[in-house]
């Protein structure tokens, strides 16, 4: 490019000075003076250095956007495993814009709460985005898993649902309800019935509450925790219990709405059961992982969640 701008202006330097040194017989020929082709020359020579400065400009972008092209390139792709709903929704919402920054990503689902944790562990995944803080510290602690959070996304407010029920108050003494059988699902499950007014639990258990730490249960209760949590969707569509306890990504996938059908809903407030993306710890520095999650905390993803499940997910703060 630039050596094609200068050969243009040294030919028009050498027709300038072929017209000056014309000879003035030829009356048809158009007289140029000393200082007329001077000044021509002058432009000629400021243009073709504008020209050159363009193309220097121009060499110089391209450099820096092959450059930029060839950094994204250097990202591998990043494979995350998740739930089905919500989860890989707003993965798949949000993997335009992770190709934006030259991160590919590949998404695997899973149904149930254990497989993803040991897809990670063994290597088939780069990270994970499925389980609460609660959960994945059960989880490190049973199988010693080399596990970090890089950071909550959102909230899945656990519901409980009845077929023959409408309201807390219609349940009868002695109901039976069927609750998770993820230990680390209890304390959250049993303070959401506390704060309704179902049961009172021992003083200071907070979210490590079991079922044995039921102080008072003036209905006569009967909680079933041995269920898995993927299975929970099933045992109301069987009506299995007077009410159950589910899991609002299972209940989603279930085509319920929690807003809409659960007779109780958890409070997001102060909720310390943020859905999270693991990762091993040796990839803890990994640049990916860390733009995945910037990404998943924007404000284009943050109103996706809101406007796509209107309560039933809600933005981690």
């Amino acid at each position: 490019m630039k050596r094609t701008i200068q050969l243009a202006g040294i030919s028009a330097l050498s027709l300038a000075f072929l017209a000056a040194c014309g000879e003035g017989e030829n009356n048809n020929t158009t007289e140029i003076n000393s200082g007329d082709n001077a000044n021509n020359v002058e432009d000629v020579e400021n243009n073709s250095e504008a020209e050159n400065n363009n193309a220097d400009e121009a060499n110089e972008e391209n450099d820096a956007n092959a450059g930029n092209e060839e950094a994204a390139e250097d990202f591998e792709p990043f494979t995350v495993g998740a739930s089905n709903i919500p989860h890989a929704e707003i993965l798949e919402f949000a993997a335009p814009m992770l190709e934006e920054e030259g991160i590919e990503l590949e998404i695997v689902t899973f149904n149930d709460y254990i497989l993803p944790n040991q897809a990670l562990d063994e290597g088939e995944l780069d990270a994970n985005y499925f389980q609460h803080v609660p959960y994945l510290e059960s989880q490190i602690d049973e199988f010693g898993y080399d596990f970090v959070n890089k950071g909550g996304i959102h909230i899945e407010p656990i519901g409980l649902y009845s077929q023959d029920y409408d309201t807390l108050e219609d349940l009868p003494e002695g109901a039976d309800i069927i609750m998770s059988d993820s230990v680390a699902d209890h304390g959250r499950i049993l303070t959401m019935l506390e704060e309704e007014g179902l049961i009172t639990l021992e003083e200071g258990v907070g979210i490590e509450a079991t079922v044995d730490d039921i102080a008072e249960n003036p209905s006569d209760f009967n909680f079933q925790a041995n269920v898995e949590a993927a299975l929970l969707p099933t045992a109301y569509e069987n009506n299995e219990a007077d009410a159950i306890l589910i899991n609002s990504n299972y209940a989603l996938d279930a085509g319920l709405n929690p807003q809409e059908d659960a007779i109780a809903l958890e409070s997001a407030e102060d909720n310390p059961y943020a859905n999270v993306i693991a990762v091993r710890g040796e990839d803890e520095e990994d640049p990916r992982a860390d733009i995945l999650v910037d990404v998943l905390l924007s404000d284009d993803v943050r109103d996706f969640i809101e406007e796509e499940y209107e309560g039933a997910v809600i933005p981690a703060e």
